[in-house]
């Protein structure tokens, strides 16, 4: 995530998040970091916050407010494999590996709470949200596309299988853009979920 010149990276095994500093892309600097204590593999940020999906220890909540020295004020454990995170409003979505989709209220960052989940048909691997869908990208079961109109029962609207191994999505409007192994990238039209 890139926000105000600064980039938010989930910097894996060893390194947490970095906060690095891109107003000059030819020479950029890490501005801060904090270790997370699994293997931060997803980061979404908002109003000051970055949500940090990870691995194997669940939604990591972050103060950036002073890029220099992020603190972490929050967390919840998750029932899997934190993998990725997209956040809308005071609503986080973590793809959290065999157990699908998790809808967290993240209103108080501190207390972050497990408002819902469902299950996908593979492995959730990505997210992204857009209005009142979220779309996961769910391994070898390709594109699941979920109702969170009600945070607390989300629901599978459809799917669609694609011919590898979705691994990460974006959605823009009604496309959804799936990095999709060796199959390269596949657009998807989401007009019918």
């Amino acid at each position: 995530a890139v926000t105000d010149g600064v980039a938010y990276i989930a910097d894996g095994v060893q390194g947490g998040l970095q906060l690095v500093d891109v107003t000059d892309p030819a020479n950029p600097a890490i501005l801060g970091f904090v270790d997370t204590p699994g293997d931060a593999f997803g980061v979404a940020v908002a109003d000051g916050v970055a949500y940090v999906a990870d691995w194997p220890s669940g939604l990591q909540v972050i103060d950036v407010s002073d890029p220099v020295s992020p603190v972490i004020i929050g967390f919840v454990g998750t029932p899997n494999e934190a993998v990725d995170v997209a956040v809308a409003g005071d609503v986080a979505y973590v793809a959290d590996g065999y157990s699908g989709l998790q809808v967290i209220d993240v209103s108080d960052p501190a207390d972050p709470v497990i408002l819902g989940f469902v299950d996908t048909l593979d492995y959730a691997f990505g997210v992204a949200v857009a209005g009142d869908r979220a779309y996961v990208a769910d391994r070898y079961a390709g594109l699941q596309v979920i109702d969170v109109s009600d945070p607390a029962s989300p629901a599978i609207l459809g799917f669609v299988d694609t011919p590898d191994v979705a691994f990460g999505v974006a959605v823009a409007g009604d496309v959804a853009y799936v990095a999709d192994g060796y199959a390269g990238l596949r657009v998807i039209d989401v007009s019918d979920p």
